[in-house]
């Protein structure tokens, strides 16, 4: 059987006389080259060759290799060094340059603003191409993994149960001692030394804990990361828990695009709805815009802030587990002429007195008439009568619940908007893990990450060309 065969190594070849002869016209690093000679690198931090008396690089080069590298998943200094002695591409992009890997983290780490300031260059070029719809967004947040192991990360519980771990060990040590000083000791059994040596051990140990449990006492925070102080123990997909970061992206609905993103170490997303929103608002320069997200994000306080700064939000609100067979709040009816709650039976509930929460203003309401109701046992067992809470903004909660209600079709495009892109970055780009440390050098990273998608999604809206002609 014959089969296709290549050319025999020894034979001489000739091969084109310059290496942009082996670059095409839809070659993705024609548009890098092209963006990046654009920019104004005044901003950027001239990264040093390790070889003492050398020029530095000029921050363009770099910033070239690096973009190419997250367009490629390939995100390691030392990989990217690698690269760059054997990619035909990278030869003609930065024009066959070698930095060793230690500029090339040096530069990605000194210039975090920087490299925040060069994805918002290219969501111009997005605006310009008319890429954005400007009139939809979706917000998501999702883990990522910091550097920082489990075993590194400490809560008080965890604290507490490791410090009885070995005051419980330092007492079987004691205890083996007195008992090997009254019988005659065998040859399995430790020396008396080698017992000294690990009750030692585990009193430094205890030490070191006892050292993080009076920080934590001493501060506010409820957690203590060693390898990476600005991460955070979280719970995962698929309910496991690893040290993360909450990053959070507000993305265009008309081609996917990300519009904004910002990096956290909150667990959760009750408090990120607005922040993210604004920003995204602020970067596609409208005055009013919708936002999508999922009930994660449902927080009184954060839906009042959209509505002030013009975002008309799209939250559902959390199933509440009520006691079984008892009437939940939303089976109540408010009449605002009259300020009162109607219960399933007609009757009424009035203001009786008002709560603070966390600078949140409540009226408490309270029927008059409970004890003689013949529903109560499906309402309350308050002997005192059914009580309901209203936020003195209710009326922006309930308007949204309305608003959801009659465009269903409209939210079900945040699913299909948001959550393919944390997919496509942690799978097709490589970023589901963080190689750098505290939330400044892990925002640049992700930075690169959404820049990286964001050209890629363009070019498969427009092509390379396009690209190019919209730089000039």
């Amino acid at each position: 059987m014959s089969y296709i065969k290549g050319s025999d190594r020894n034979q001489i070849i000739l091969f084109p006389e310059v290496i942009d002869d082996y670059i095409t016209e839809e070659n993705q690093v024609r548009f890098i080259d092209v963006f990046v000679n654009k920019l104004d690198i005044s901003a950027f931090k001239y990264s040093q060759s390790k070889n003492i008396g050398r020029p530095s690089y000029n921050p363009k080069d770099l910033l070239k290799l690096y973009i190419y590298g997250y367009l490629n998943a390939i995100r390691s200094s030392r990989k990217l060094e690698k690269e760059t002695h054997r990619n035909i591409e990278l030869f003609w992009l930065v024009e066959k340059l070698r930095p060793d890997f230690k500029t090339i983290a040096d530069f990605r780490k000194d210039n975090k603003e920087a490299i925040r300031q060069v994805f918002r260059e290219f969501t111009l070029i997005c605006k310009n191409l008319k890429l954005f719809g400007r009139e939809l967004i979706a917000v998501d947040g999702s883990k990522f993994a910091a550097v920082n192991s489990k075993k590194k990360a400490f809560t008080k519980d965890k604290l507490k149960e490791k410090l009885e771990a070995i005051d419980k060990h330092i007492k079987d040590y004691l205890d083996e001692l007195d008992e090997n000083d009254d019988e005659e000791s065998d040859i399995d059994n430790p020396t008396r030394k080698e017992l000294e040596e690990k009750i030692k051990s585990l009193e430094n140990r205890k030490n070191e804990y006892q050292k993080l449990q009076e920080q934590l006492e001493s501060s506010e925070d409820t957690q203590i990361c060693l390898t990476d102080p600005d991460s955070r123990m979280m719970k995962t997909a698929g309910g496991g828990r690893d040290v993360c970061y909450n990053i959070q992206i507000a993305v265009d609905a008309k081609h996917n695009i990300i519009v904004d993103y910002d990096t956290t170490n909150h667990e959760n997303d009750l408090n990120e709805l607005s922040n993210i929103s604004i920003k995204a608002k602020e970067v596609l320069g409208v005055e009013t815009i919708e936002t999508l997200a999922d009930k994660g994000y449902y927080t009184n306080s954060e839906v009042k802030k959209c509505i002030d700064n013009g975002i008309i939000p799209y939250v559902p609100k959390p199933r509440v587990q009520n006691a079984k067979g008892y009437f939940s709040k939303g089976d109540f009816r408010y009449d605002k002429d009259k300020d009162l709650y109607v219960c399933p039976n007609s009757c009424e509930l009035s203001h009786r007195k008002n709560r603070n929460d966390k600078g949140l203003k409540f009226k408490i309401y309270q029927g008059k008439t409970c004890n003689n109701c013949v529903l109560k046992p499906k309402c309350t067992k308050n002997k005192r009568g059914r009580m309901i809470e209203r936020w003195e903004h209710e009326e922006i909660m309930e308007e949204m619940e309305i608003r959801l209600k009659g465009n269903q079709e409209k939210f079900k495009k945040r699913q299909s908007t948001v959550e393919p892109v944390f997919g496509t970055l942690k799978r097709n780009f490589n970023q589901g893990y963080f190689l750098m440390k505290g939330i400044p050098k892990v925002n640049a990273e992700f930075g690169l990450s959404a820049l990286a998608y964001n050209i890629k999604r363009a070019i498969n809206e427009v092509g390379i060309q396009k690209l190019i002609q919209a730089m000039a």
